[in-house]
């Protein structure tokens, strides 16, 4: 949060506007939800914070949700139907309180969605297996798939979705066999092994962040000798 500090510190000086848009999926959802309420609690001059997150599961209860509305933090929370992790925690807990809603609505230990919905349903998409598959549901690249090809509730998927099919068996296994795309194709070259300039294959070092900074580059720490 220090270093969006700075950034904040850095345009705010150039008179921009700033905002800040957290996104993840599954635990990474949850943490980008937690960053935004840090984010708003600790940095005010943000002009907007939003998280869009992907397949995540609750984080807070009902005073959570309250604060987080009070902040102003918008939230979109993008589910697959047949998705179990953003059902957890309380799938039947949860599920049986709704019943008495009435008795319920207030208490503090049930945990609660935050933000608005965008609910996907697998069985929209004319190119994926409609085999039951856990891991196959909350695969992030079957997330994309389904947003891309998303027009709207009860319409059928978009014919003319540009993301490139291949990518949901990246690392499952979903595509009808019509399709000839092999299961988990993705492989990293050497393993992600790199012959350093000592001769030996090791694992690299985390590469330096993408994203160009105003003030200039973190020293890079190389641990491959």
């Amino acid at each position: 949060m220090e270093a969006v500090k700075r950034l904040l510190e850095f345009f705010k000086g150039r008179g921009e506007e700033v905002s800040l848009t957290v996104t993840g999926h599954s635990l990474g959802g949850a943490l980008a939800l937690l960053n935004a309420y840090e984010a708003a609690s600790s940095l005010p001059d943000l002009d907007h914070i939003s998280v869009i997150s992907f397949g995540a599961p609750r984080v807070g209860n009902i005073a959570f949700r309250d604060k987080m509305n009070e902040m102003g933090v918008k939230i979109l929370r993008v589910v697959v139907k047949q998705d179990i992790v953003p059902k957890l925690p309380g799938i039947i807990c949860n599920k049986i309180l709704r019943q008495i809603h009435a008795l319920t609505r207030r208490l503090k230990w049930v945990y609660r969605h935050v933000g608005s919905e965008l609910k996907l349903d697998m069985s929209l998409s004319p190119y994926l297996k409609r085999e039951f598959d856990l891991l196959g549901f909350h695969n992030l690249e079957i997330y994309l798939h389904l947003t891309d090809g998303y027009v709207g509730k009860r319409l059928k998927f978009r014919w003319n979705a540009r993301r490139d099919l291949a990518l949901v068996n990246k690392s499952s296994d979903m595509l009808i066999e019509e399709l000839r795309i092999p299961e988990c194709w993705y492989q990293v070259p050497n393993k992600g092994l790199v012959f350093n300039s000592h001769g030996r294959w090791v694992k690299p070092c985390r590469d330096q962040q993408d994203i160009p900074s105003p003030f200039g580059e973190a020293p890079k720490l190389d641990f491959t000798a």
